[in-house]
């Protein structure tokens, strides 16, 4: 592979220890503000907000600059659910030939291509030489701003 430093750290969800945050109901204006009356609060709790699946749920920390142009940046937290069908231009999380990697899914009639969001790096063209898994489906990104 082109991107040999990009790596992949999983990690489960636990909904038990999951603690509840403040939610504003009424979500929150990115023009002009509204009065502090109507800010309303609910608790929610991220982990189940984001996580359909638990059992076939993880969190991978991503790792390298291939997948900036989707929005993917070093050491953002990925929500990956492996129960979800790998589909054409979705951003999956593949083992290939023994490594992990995160890239966006370009399925051809006679091929697989596996994706970077980078220019500085190269599509990954599976053929019968590689070892393929789809390991899952990136389904939501939690980033530091």
């Amino acid at each position: 592979m082109s991107d040999k430093e990009d790596k992949i750290i999983f990690f489960q969800p636990d909904q038990e220890l999951g603690k509840p945050s403040f939610l504003a109901q009424e979500g929150i204006s990115a023009g002009f503000p509204s009065p502090a009356d109507d800010f309303k609060e609910l608790r929610i709790s991220i982990d189940r907000e984001v996580v359909k699946n638990e059992e076939a749920t993880f969190y991978a920390r991503v790792s390298g600059e291939s997948m900036q142009g989707a929005g993917l940046d070093d050491g953002d937290l990925l929500v990956i659910d492996r129960s979800l069908e790998p589909q054409d231009s979705k951003i999956a999380v593949c083992f290939i030939d023994g490594e992990f990697t995160v890239k966006r899914l370009k399925v051809k009639e006679d091929c697989v291509y596996l994706i970077p969001e980078n220019p500085k790096y190269q599509p990954i063209k599976v053929t019968e030489e590689n070892e393929l898994i789809i390991w899952g489906m990136v389904t939501y990104v939690v980033k530091k701003v």
